[in-house]
């Protein structure tokens, strides 16, 4: 009798491979391998942004070099006080993201609890959504003066928005029999929010408040740029003046330092807060 005929008996009982006979995985995906391809591409970078602008010729008032940048940081350290403008940004950025944060949390879910109020607000919403932020700086300096308000309240205005529509699309499309589930249970409002509509929001709120996380630093930096005396934003706008191109990449890439801390500190946070999620591994 043939293998073809074997198969396609009905009590056959197919071939299956022995267990722990698994191809061994290639050495680059183990689990150090990602953390030197990242090294290995910013080592990549900074060795061609440290040789390749001399070698086509471009001036280092243009684009300078790492070791450049690395001099001015070090002088900038020493006379620029630029520890108190890190720790200015960085606390305003902090405080506009969690300013920003729950006033758009809290929005998204009054408004996703009353579809009323959510038709009667929505344009005046999308109004000042669509709205330049950058345009509202110079107007909260004549109203707040030259402080940290204006740039707190544009850090605000920025994160608000995106959190306020995660929230509020997580509420229009939370389970409805779950809903209906609680209401034969005879629960009240406020405990089918906090047991159903809260916990099934929980995702895309994190998703934006990582979002927001990001914005937080462009909000700051926008008002440090208009009307700041201290800041990265007005070391920007100081080095600018001063044709110091080496001041003005160092505040870029410590703004982008401080994104990526926030960034991570919500990564973390959702890790530990949505574990009970399935995460695809690769």
């Amino acid at each position: 009798m043939s293998s073809s005929d074997t198969a396609a008996r009905p009590g056959a009982v197919p071939a299956v491979a022995p267990t722990g006979t698994e191809a061994p995985r290639p050495a680059w995906t183990g689990p150090l391998a990602l953390p030197a391809m990242t090294l290995l591409v910013a080592v990549v970078v900074l060795l061609a942004w440290q040789y390749l602008p001399p070698a086509l010729g471009v001036p280092k008032y243009i684009i300078p070099t790492v070791t450049d940048m690395a001099a001015e940081m070090s002088r900038m350290w020493r006379q620029e006080q630029l520890l108190g403008h890190i720790v200015s940004t960085a606390t305003m950025a902090t405080l506009g993201f969690i300013a920003g944060g729950l006033l758009g949390a809290a929005c998204g879910y009054g408004l996703g609890l009353s579809r009323l109020w959510e038709r009667v607000l929505s344009p005046y919403i999308l109004a000042l959504q669509i709205a330049p932020k950058v345009a509202f700086a110079p107007l909260f300096i004549m109203w707040f003066g030259y402080n940290s308000w204006p740039k707190l309240v544009v850090t605000v205005l920025v994160v608000f928005f995106p959190i306020l529509v995660n929230v509020l699309q997580s509420m229009k499309t939370t389970d409805r029999d779950l809903v209906n589930l609680a209401r034969a249970y005879s629960m009240s409002r406020s405990q089918i929010f906090w047991k159903v509509y809260f916990p099934a929001s929980m995702p895309n709120l994190l998703a934006g408040l990582r979002i927001g996380a990001t914005l937080a630093v462009i909000g700051v930096t926008v008002g440090e740029l208009v009307g700041g005396g201290v800041g990265l934003g007005y070391l920007i706008t100081y080095g600018e003046g001063q044709a110091n191109t080496s001041m003005v990449f160092n505040a870029i890439v410590l703004l982008t330092v401080i994104g990526i801390v926030l960034y991570w500190a919500v990564a973390a946070a959702e890790t530990r807060i949505l574990h009970y999620v399935p995460r695809i591994s690769q």
